[in-house]
């Protein structure tokens, strides 16, 4: 299983920080990613990472699709390709309505066939063989409705790319787009993944996602890479309190009532009386309360969160459940350290 290390949302302070990066570099870390939401964006961090690093792959985790066309994110992933010589990995989201329409002031519509469109383009566009010509429901090329004016012809990327088929994440935790990235990318970027959900949550949706594919190989080459919040410590409590407002926040706080995909995961798991009582409490304003609301259990399925012992166990859950890399969340050089020498030995 390879590893990969989160930055997570705030990809300035790498500035102020870069140790964390440089440390996962030297212990082997297949890969570093950043994240996005309504602060910094993940592009810039990986240009800057890519001037500082040599080996270590560069991944978006995720760029946002309702903020930028299908060609600013061919462009932008197209040139950080080319400046870290070939070490970028594309991951894409949708984002949740809240972002979409409140900050982008993109309409949410329909994710599922946006994402399809979407990655479709980016493909034509980083393979250069033609000019782009796209007539979808979303997105056409060239654009010819409301207001256009008329003299937008086909054109092709000026540059060529490092790599044509730079492989493509999308992040899903939906039934119906985990079944959509299974079919269209080259990775899936889950979040609380838990192992021991696989066979009846995720590997349904997976099969259906292949079998559409028409690719008898796809289910060999697809990479499976879910983000872990980790903490190596002796103390499991005060290591699961560190852990436990991060899931508050999405499953109570990160989607409205009937709209919160973190919150139906939960249920999917399980977990769906807990997921309405911390869903109750964090839109009440009481976020503590919804915060000590997350079941010890939930925090024990799907993060790394104890000793070096209780990490070892649970590391060989996620191995066998055909995680192929493992994006460790954590902030912590001892963290990251002893989950590469983990990993390592097992």
């Amino acid at each position: 299983m390879k590893l990969g290390l989160n930055l997570g949302l705030f990809g300035t302070a790498i500035a102020d920080n870069f140790a964390l990066i440089e440390h996962a570099e030297s212990l082997g870390y297949d890969s570093v990613w950043t994240a996005e939401a309504y602060g910094s964006d993940a592009a810039t961090p990986l240009a800057y990472i890519a001037a500082r690093t040599e080996r270590i792959k560069l991944g978006t985790a995720v760029l946002q699709i309702p903020g930028r066309t299908p060609a600013m994110t061919a462009m932008t992933a197209m040139t950080i390709d080319h400046l870290s010589n070939g070490r970028f990995l594309l991951g894409l989201g949708v984002s949740g309505p809240q972002v979409v329409e409140g900050w982008h002031g993109r309409p949410y519509g329909k994710p599922l066939g946006v994402t399809r469109e979407y990655v479709e383009i980016i493909r034509k566009m980083l393979a250069r063989t033609d000019p782009v010509t796209y007539d979808g429901e979303f997105y056409q090329l060239p654009y010819t409705g409301e207001g256009s004016s008329g003299l937008g012809k086909p054109i092709k990327i000026m540059s060529k790319p490092k790599n044509p088929n730079l492989p493509v994440f999308i992040a899903a935790i939906g039934p119906r787009n985990v079944e959509l990235t299974a079919e269209i990318a080259d990775g899936w970027l889950p979040v609380f993944f838990s192992p021991e959900r696989v066979a009846d949550v995720y590997l349904p949706r997976l099969t259906t996602g292949f079998a559409a594919a028409g690719d008898p190989d796809k289910e060999h080459r697809f990479e499976i890479a879910p983000t872990v919040s980790a903490l190596v410590t002796d103390d499991l409590e005060a290591g699961r309190l560190q852990m436990k407002p991060a899931l508050a926040l999405y499953i109570g706080g990160m989607g409205a009532r009937g709209r919160n995909f973190y919150n139906d995961l939960a249920h999917r798991y399980g977990y769906g009386e807990a997921a309405e009582t911390i869903q109750d409490l964090y839109l009440d304003g009481k976020k503590m309360e919804a915060t000590m609301a997350v079941p010890d259990a939930l925090v024990d399925e799907v993060c790394l969160v104890g000793s070096r012992h209780q990490i070892k166990d649970r590391l060989e859950a996620w191995q066998e459940a055909g995680v192929t890399t493992m994006i460790v969340g954590t902030g912590d050089i001892a963290t990251a350290r002893t989950i590469a020498e983990l990993n390592a030995s097992a």
